[in-house]
């Protein structure tokens, strides 16, 4: 199964006096990076909100913002009014300004506002939790719809991949039949006898040198597994990362050895196809 590594989720939600939202985003990473913004007061969730991510997202550059918004008559201050009174009456002594203009200008001094720390309850603690859990669940199948695409066109290009390689099954023999009669030609160009037996046998340890008859049968191999992979193995992203380096050494020894025109253009057209998975591949999950 693919999955991407980009999503987006964002649920909503009414607690008490707090209007509770969470948003999460993921790009692709090699690993789970989170980024996690919270109130001052949800401080002490922090390390079971990135274990929560880390397990159920397990890799990504993962952006994740909660916002609480206090409703009504709730307010996360309140105002000192002895420090406040203490400020009007000094400002009082040394100017002539309003009293609204007194006040004013006491709110803004030092101390005047005292920010109690609020105490989470369990059940608001299972609250956040299991909203948490619920914007997971969304940015999951987000990942999965567009997992399906990434699928498809990594499936395309192995398909294409697989189809160069049949080409060169297929030419594979008159390649070598041609090395063979170029080696002769040249022979027959300079005009020297050679044993027969002899030449037949450094015939044979040359044509082995050009043989690709391993790389064949390994790419194929790879080519299988990678598609195993891709339907059975979750997540995947790395070890599908892996069988295409192998892909990808496979082609290029058939390529140093083709020595045949025909067979090197049909390997660039499998490198190309490979090029285009190794991108698809930074965003699977």
């Amino acid at each position: 199964m693919i999955l991407s590594m980009t999503g987006f989720g964002k649920k909503e939600t009414q607690y008490e006096d707090k209007h509770i939202s969470i948003e999460v985003r993921s790009l692709n990473s090699k690993s789970a990076d989170i980024n996690l913004r919270t109130p001052s007061y949800l401080r002490e969730l922090d390390p079971e909100f990135r274990k929560r991510l880390s397990q159920k997202m397990y890799r990504g550059k993962i952006d994740v913002n909660i916002y609480v918004e206090f409703n009504g008559e709730a307010a996360p201050s309140s105002i000192n009014t002895g420090v406040v009174k203490a400020y009007m009456a000094q400002l009082e002594q040394i100017g002539t300004a309003t009293e609204s203009e007194r006040m004013a200008l006491a709110i803004r001094l030092p101390d005047t506002l005292s920010s109690e720390r609020e105490t989470l309850k369990e059940d608001e603690k299972k609250m956040f939790f299991t909203l948490l859990d619920t914007v997971i669940q969304d940015i999951d199948s987000f990942r999965k719809d567009e997992g399906k695409e990434l699928g498809k066109d990594l499936q395309l290009r192995l398909d294409l991949i697989e189809s160069h390689l049949q080409k060169v099954i297929q030419i594979d023999p008159e390649r070598n039949q041609k090395i063979e009669e170029k080696l002769r030609n040249a022979l027959e160009e300079l005009k020297i006898e050679v044993d027969a037996n002899r030449f037949e046998q450094e015939l044979i340890f040359y044509l082995e040198k050009f043989d690709i008859t391993e790389e064949k049968v390994r790419l194929q191999n790879h080519l299988h597994y990678f598609k195993e992979v891709m339907e059975n193995d979750f997540p995947n992203g790395k070890k599908l990362g892996f069988i295409a380096q192998e892909i990808g050494r496979e082609v290029n020894t058939m390529g140093s050895k083709a020595n045949h025109a025909q067979m090197q253009k049909i390997v660039v057209q499998m490198k190309d196809e490979l090029e285009k998975i190794k991108e698809q591949l930074l965003n699977v999950l």
